[in-house]
């Protein structure tokens, strides 16, 4: 196996896991991130909280914690969703 190859499935790895976390934070009830908040941060779940992949709850946590290091879409789309949810107006995605 190439080096490159390795890189290139271990990259593909940690995104299914950031779907999957940001798949399954959508799920709870505590929580929820529309598909768009997920496109919007998921390059911002890399840069700023992939050592937390694959725990749910730290990933959100640091998402919040990292708000002003957001990329703008990231931290639009999650301030609507976290304000939404917290009206319980949060369509299912």
């Amino acid at each position: 196996m190439t080096a490159t190859f390795a890189n290139t499935l271990r990259k593909a790895g940690f995104a299914l896991a950031v779907v999957a976390s940001f798949s399954a934070i959508s799920s709870t009830s505590s929580f929820a991130f529309s598909a768009e908040a997920q496109s919007q941060c998921t390059g911002d779940a890399f840069r700023l909280c992939s050592s937390e992949i694959p725990n749910i709850p730290k990933i959100t946590a640091c998402m919040i914690k990292h708000r002003a290091d957001l990329s703008t879409g990231c931290r639009s789309v999650m301030d609507r969703d976290m304000a939404a949810q917290k009206t319980g107006k949060l369509a299912a995605q």
